[in-house]
């Protein structure tokens, strides 16, 4: 598959600021809350999936997926904290602990991200008005709004990809430049029933969480073992049957070979 290159407006657009070294002044953590269950499940999901089944869109190139996370594009600006981000080709910092190392800083990654996820629980998000002008900005290749109770509009999932300096809504769900698709699930996480936005590979196959991984290598090594033992008895009714045999011609007076 050919890859897809989107050209982000580093150099040119005003979003960004000369690289600096004191971040010390900014605001990394606020301790506030994630808003409910359900939005807190959805990006665990996300992060989960990625981390347990995904090895980035080609070998070689290393990611980072974070949740509810500071994305900070300017100085003098206050930050966007998406509820999931992916952004390739860089890699987690050596001392998480690092003022600059704790956010997401532009001018320290010398880049921005690759997708940004919002999940929808409330109408002062601004989702599909403040905060999707802000990504089309800073040049964010895709921006996903998963809106499970229709509270910005009457659609559930919108996919904007980037283009011209702006964003296009698509009815295609698959992100080609980073190698990953979307998709609405139906099933348990974590103990709660519900529709969950999704990952899923160029096949259509779900990324599966560490737990789902764990089961079907537990399920696969059940059907192997339930094979072995199917061999095993097979083997026994032959040694059985081929030692009837032999005691039948023995009783016949003619040795078996």
């Amino acid at each position: 598959m050919a890859e897809t290159v989107l050209t982000h407006p580093f150099a040119e657009s005003e979003a960004y600021e000369t690289p600096v070294v004191d971040a010390s002044h900014l605001v990394t953590e606020d301790d506030t809350p994630v808003d409910n269950f359900f939005s807190e499940r959805q990006m665990d999901l996300l992060i989960d999936t990625l981390y347990a089944s995904w090895r980035g869109p080609t070998v070689g190139r290393p990611f980072m997926a974070m949740a509810n996370v500071a994305l900070y594009f300017a100085l003098r600006q206050q930050p966007l904290v998406p509820d999931v981000l992916i952004s390739l080709d860089i890699e987690p910092p050596a001392d998480v602990w690092k003022k600059e190392n704790r956010s997401y800083f532009i001018w320290e990654y010398g880049k921005p991200p690759d997708v940004v996820v919002e999940i929808v629980s409330n109408r002062k998000g601004q989702e599909l008005g403040y905060k999707l002008n802000q990504y089309a900005r800073l040049g964010i290749a895709y921006y996903i709004v998963y809106d499970p109770i229709r509270l910005l509009s009457n659609k559930i999932l919108h996919v904007c990809t980037w283009k011209d300096a702006r964003y296009q809504e698509s009815k295609k769900t698959w992100l080609p430049a980073v190698e990953l698709g979307v998709t609405l699930w139906t099933g348990v996480y974590r103990d709660m029933e519900a529709t969950w936005l999704r990952w899923q590979d160029a096949a259509g196959h779900l990324l599966l969480t560490g737990q789902e991984r764990a089961a079907v290598a537990e399920e696969r090594a059940e059907v192997a073992e339930g094979r072995a033992e199917v061999a095993e008895e097979q083997a026994a009714l032959e040694r059985e049957r081929a030692e009837r045999l032999a005691a039948q011609l023995r009783a016949l007076g003619v040795e078996p070979e």
